[in-house]
Order: C-alpha cells, then sequence, then structure tokens
C-alpha cells in the first residue's frame, strides 16, 4: 500500500471515525483504524466497537493499492500535529509491516495488524430505505437526545426511539422520543417516502452522540436503512452502522396528560436564566425549585437549609388557577435549551401531577416533567 493524500482531508475522516474506538478493550484490533486504498484513488478509513462502525472515505493519490489497520487514536494524534495544507504519505513497509507516515521532514512508524483480522458490522440486509433530510434528523436526535437515560438496569432507555407514525390525526410523521422516567421529548418531522414500513427502533446513546456530530459535516440529505437489529446512516462519503437497542420501548403517550388546563407562557430566555440563578444555592442532589405560580406573576423560590435561601419574580403570562409545584432545575434547563423560539409555553395541573412544555415555534415539539415534591 502506498497512497498520498491531502493532510486537511485525512484528518477530517480520521476525526469523525477515531472517536467510536474505546480507549480500553480487550481485543487489540478493536483500538485500530482500518485503511483501505484503491485503484480508484480512494482511501477509506474504518473503525467499530463491534456495535458501531464507522467508515468515511476521501480523495487520494493511490500509488499502490493495499490496506492494514493501525492504533487510531495515535494515527489521529500525529496528522492532527502536521502542518497544514501538508501531503502526507502512507506506505506500508518492511517485511514485518510497518506503517511509514511521511510529511515534508516529518516521518513516523507505526505497528500494524493484519486487515483480514479486522471485525466488519455487516448490514447487508437492511429491508426499509429511504432519505431524509439532514437538518430533520439532526434536530429530531439533538432535541430528544438530553432525555435519554444513563441507568443500564433499564437498558431499554438507553437511547432515541425512532418509528414512523403512520395512523391517527397526526400522521404521517416521523417521530422520535426518548425518556428516562423522571422527563420525556418528542419531536415530530415530516415522514419520509419510504418509511412506512420502518419498524420502531431504538438507537443506542453511543449511536446517537456520533450520529449528532457526523451531521455537522454531512450533505443535504442522509440515507437512512433499518433492519430489526440494525440501523444504517449514510452521508455523502461516509456512513455509520449501528446495532439497535433489543427491547420494547415503553407506551410514552400514556404518560402525556390530556387535562391539562392551566397555561403559563414565559420568555424563554429570561425564565432560563432566572432558573440558573436562584438554582446557585440548590441543594446538589435534588436540585429542586419551587415554582408559584397566580394571575401573570411567577415566582421561583430555592430553600437550602445548608446554604441558603434564592427568590426570583418574574412577569407572565398566567390566567390559571394559583398553583405552586416544584421541578428539578437542571431539568427545566435542560428544555429551555431546546426551545428555538422566544416564548415557553406550560400546560400544568397539579403540583403532583406531569407538565408539559412546548416551544411556541416549533408545533412539533414536546417535552413532559416530572414534577418534585418541594
Amino acid at each position: 500500500m502506498k497512497v498520498t493524500i491531502e493532510r486537511s482531508a485525512l484528518v477530517k475522516a480520521l476525526g469523525h471515525v477515531q472517536s467510536v474506538v474505546e480507549r480500553r478493550n480487550t481485543i487489540p484490533i478493536l483500538a485500530n483504524v482500518l485503511i483501505q486504498a484503491t485503484a480508484d484513488n480512494r482511501l477509506t478509513l474504518t473503525a467499530t466497537d463491534l456495535d458501531i462502525e464507522i467508515s468515511e472515505s476521501a480523495e487520494a493519490d493511490v500509488a499502490a493499492p493495499g490496506a492494514t489497520t493501525t492504533e487510531a487514536v495515535r494515527l489521529h494524534d500525529i496528522v492532527r500535529k502536521l502542518p497544514d495544507g501538508s501531503q502526507i504519505k502512507l506506505e506500508l513497509v518492511g517485511e514485518e509491516g510497518r506503517l511509514q507516515i511521511s510529511a515534508g521532514r516529518s516521518q513516523f512508524s507505526l505497528a500494524v495488524l493484519p486487515d483480514d483480522d479486522f471485525p466488519t458490522l455487516a448490514a447487508d440486509d437492511l429491508p426499509t430505505n429511504f432519505s431524509t433530510p439532514t437538518a430533520d434528523l439532526a434536530r429530531l436526535l439533538d432535541k430528544t437526545r438530553f432525555a435519554m437515560s444513563q441507568e443500564e438496569t433499564r437498558y431499554y432507555l438507553n437511547g432515541v426511539y425512532l418509528h414512523a407514525l403512520t395512523d391517527g390525526e397526526e400522521a404521517p410523521l416521523l417521530r422520535a422520543a426518548s425518556t428516562d422516567g423522571h422527563r420525556l421529548a418528542r419531536l415530530d418531522a415530516p415522514l419520509p417516502k419510504g418509511a412506512e414500513t420502518m419498524p420502531g427502533v431504538i438507537v443506542p446513546r453511543k449511536a446517537v452522540t456520533e450520529l449528532a456530530r457526523l451531521l455537522d459535516d454531512a450533505a443535504e440529505m442522509v440515507e437512512i436503512g433499518v433492519s430489526e437489529t440494525k440501523i444504517r446512516f449514510g452521508f455523502g462519503a461516509g456512513y455509520l452502522t449501528s446495532k439497535l437497542i433489543d427491547g420494547s420501548f415503553p407506551d410514552y403517550e400514556r404518560v402525556i396528560p390530556k387535562g391539562n388546563e392551566n397555561t403559563l407562557r414565559v420568555e424563554n430566555k429570561d425564565f432560563a436564566q432566572a432558573v440558573d440563578r436562584v438554582s446557585t444555592v440548590s441543594a446538589d442532589r435534588t436540585r429542586s425549585v419551587k415554582l408559584a405560580l397566580d394571575t401573570d406573576q411567577l415566582r421561583l423560590t430555592v430553600n437550602n437549609p445548608e446554604a441558603g435561601s434564592a427568590l426570583e419574580e418574574l412577569s407572565v403570562d398566567y390566567a390559571g388557577a394559583p398553583i405552586e409545584i416544584g421541578f428539578n432545575a437542571r431539568y427545566l434547563l435542560d428544555v429551555a435549551q431546546q426551545v428555538d423560539g422566544e416564548t415557553t409555553t406550560f400546560k400544568l395541573a397539579d403540583p403532583s401531577s406531569p407538565t408539559i412544555i412546548s416551544d411556541d415555534d416549533d408545533p412539533g415539539a414536546l417535552y413532559v416533567l416530572m414534577p418534585l415534591r418541594v
């Protein structure tokens, strides 16, 4: 193998694929990146942790096709420290096999492992295939991933539930949902052509995190292939393939209240800043803040016997019955960060019932928060 590639192209592709590599693993080759140089002047890099596989290709000058694997993180560190604009030569040399990396006066030699030993995540049979705008997919993931659970005992909540909604008044929609039992995020986007037969799948947390990062550099459309066990996202010159969580996502619609008649509208920026300020003295464990609502007035209070107390008042749009209700301040701020519009609407029932939160500028976004006792 002998190939020359421009530094920026190589560092971009390496940056995308190497992040999936687990820093601690018992299988040495999983720390490596698969490097494949082909006769059509393409250099393809692939990394995997056996659950997720990321691959990306770039244009290169291939003098001798071939393939090998070398340590992904070390190769990425070397390449990103080389001068901007430099031409990087990668060559497999020596009988024992070493990957020689040279650029200008810099030269490195890295140990390799055989490319035949590199595991691949087969994803040949993906019966459902469709394309969706990158902006739609990025929005679905970015605005739901904060509510994913991190409890390994409830593994089926450790991801985003992606499914086609083809029945009901709201259909057809591509819907994403996530919950950790204390909060729920539900986002809708137009259902792409060909996605009608898509099974409901739970995309694992690590895949969601990696994909959200990759979509920043993706083309306008993303190709998606889905089976009962795997999902593949194709974006330009690369793709991400992931195993799916083998479990049943709960019926999240049951926890969305239907009869919350007290409506509160707040300026999102002012509300988030007020919550952030008063939560400074809240207890680290509960992070509780009390919201006391009366006609067009909201009082936010925190009482922490060990640290002190805080009070802040806001002018709001509220004409319902007086209510005092407590929430985890961190959860309130997490939802506020998802709101793109200037105003946020809360639908409340009583101090012990779930509250619905919506973005006035995004009718396809809905959030539910469970209250705290304060």
